[in-house]
């Protein structure tokens, strides 16, 4: 797991409880918008699992580094939030990297204790996602 990211998983397991919810949404401002050439979302992957609109992309550069395009609506600010916190937890890093990520990142951090089961399996959703994407272009 990157180091930015294992920074952000330790800093959730050890905030107390009331504030694993105020310290999330503060990641939902993280995503940056969508690149001006990016028309419709083409070539991003709906996450049906999400409750709200939620579209993703990863590319994987020749270096192996690993770009992430993420698209979710100001109005889901815990989706946007799983989104933000994979933006700046993988910002830099190599696909094996982003492999490496445990599936169970969210439920690492606390939140299964802050929100609704429903809210992880989306965040969990689009981790697999995410690392399936980057999983089919390098092997």
């Amino acid at each position: 797991m990157p180091s930015k990211l294992a920074e952000i998983v330790d800093e959730f397991a050890t905030v107390p409880r009331e504030l694993v919810l105020e310290m999330l949404l503060e990641f939902a401002d993280v995503i940056p918008s969508l690149p001006p050439g990016q028309v419709d979302r083409e070539g991003m992957e709906q996450v049906p699992e999400c409750q709200t609109a939620f579209f993703l992309r990863a590319r994987v550069a020749p270096d192996r580094t690993v770009t992430t395009l993420f698209d979710c609506p100001p109005e889901a600010p815990t989706t946007r939030a799983f989104a933000g916190i994979l933006a700046e937890g993988l910002a830099g890093a190599s696909a094996d990297q982003v492999l490496a990520v445990p599936d169970d990142l969210y439920q690492r951090m606390g939140l299964a204790q802050a929100i609704s089961p429903l809210r992880v399996r989306g965040g969990t959703a689009i981790l697999a996602r995410l690392k399936r994407q980057v999983r089919e272009q390098v092997s």
